[in-house]
């Protein structure tokens, strides 16, 4: 879908939020997508992320995809708003496993307060993507 956003300075709201989110610095994960209702996070493996059987955390996993979703749905608000996760479910689909991993998130239905993305986490292993958490969200604007 190909949304308008209402704010022509998105991508840079977006990174200034992304870059003062301490929680996502510590998962050295990056933004390498920005575009109107759409972001895509990607974060490296480590096994400081793992849990008991070497699996990259479900924790972490949601983490991920949820800033995924805020800033899809935050790349439509205006400048005068501030974006904050309402509620997520999340189906974990196949066990973290793979050398890297990919949040892509897009709005499905924006509104002037509530808005509504999807966000699919894929394990990057040997090259080839493998769909393992899908998650369905709903974002809200706050006013600064």
């Amino acid at each position: 879908m190909s949304f308008l956003p209402t704010n022509p300075d998105f991508e840079t709201r977006v990174r200034e939020s992304f870059a003062a989110q301490n929680l996502m610095a510590t998962l050295r994960a990056e933004i390498t997508h920005i575009a109107p209702g759409e972001v895509t996070i990607e974060m490296p493996f480590s096994d400081e992320f793992t849990q008991q059987n070497g699996f990259v955390h479900a924790g972490i996993t949601t983490a991920i995809a949820d800033s995924a979703c805020g800033y899809a749905a935050f790349t439509l608000m205006p400048a005068t708003a501030s974006v904050l996760s309402v509620e997520f479910k999340v189906n974990l689909l196949s066990p973290a496993l793979g050398e890297r991993f990919i949040a892509r998130a897009q709005v499905l239905k924006p509104g002037r307060t509530l808005t509504v993305c999807r966000g699919d986490v894929f394990a990057v292993k040997d090259g080839t993507e493998k769909l393992i958490m899908t998650m369905l969200a709903t974002m809200i604007a706050k006013s600064l």
